[in-house]
């Protein structure tokens, strides 16, 4: 019952619940996004997208069926989504020691104009994370620029390890409509 009235608050746009919602579903949807990929990263940020894509779709949900079912369904989705985007992005299977004899060959040396598109593309990317309020700068400033893990953040700033996901979360989000509003 509990879980039914946290998810009619959620339709209603109760970031509460949505904490609440994400805290109680997230070992469930991770745990099972890590079975299918066997890859840490990559059942984190599927299971990041999955929420995220739940709590869009919230008023879409039938509670006639299970909320982590409904979950489940969309991570499946997000996964199909993520191997999809890998298979096309890939041209050709080459070997170990194709690789290393490329690798070999290959000048990784980025050329000056490489380093300054580079240079401005971050440059850009701060500009927008100054346009995030303070508190979501500090979480993506943590996670992605110090790489640190969730359980490090939640000691640095002192909150629970759920808060500091839904934080990232909306960060993300926030920070994706910023870019695309500036394209």
């Amino acid at each position: 019952m509990e879980i039914n009235k946290q998810i009619k608050k959620a339709k209603k746009g109760d970031q509460v619940a949505f904490t609440f919602l994400l805290d109680f579903y997230w070992n469930e949807v991770y745990g099972f996004m890590l079975k299918r990929t066997e890859n840490e990263t990559n059942a984190e940020d599927i299971t990041i997208e999955t929420f995220s894509k739940a709590f869009d779709k919230i008023a879409s949900y039938n509670p006639e069926f299970q909320f982590n079912t409904w979950l489940i369904a969309i991570a499946k989705n997000v996964h199909i989504d993520l191997l999809r985007k890998k298979k096309s992005s890939l041209f050709i299977e080459i070997t170990d020691d194709e690789n290393q004899q490329a690798y070999n060959i290959a000048d990784t040396t980025p050329s000056a104009e490489d380093e300054l598109i580079t240079e401005q593309n971050l440059s850009q990317l701060l500009q927008f994370i100054k346009e995030l309020k303070p508190h979501y700068q500090e979480v993506i400033q943590l996670r992605y620029f110090q790489e640190m893990s969730y359980q490090e953040i939640d000691n640095k700033i002192d909150e629970p390890i759920s808060n500091v996901k839904i934080k990232l979360l909306r960060a993300k989000k926030l920070l994706a409509e910023i870019i695309q509003g500036n394209r």
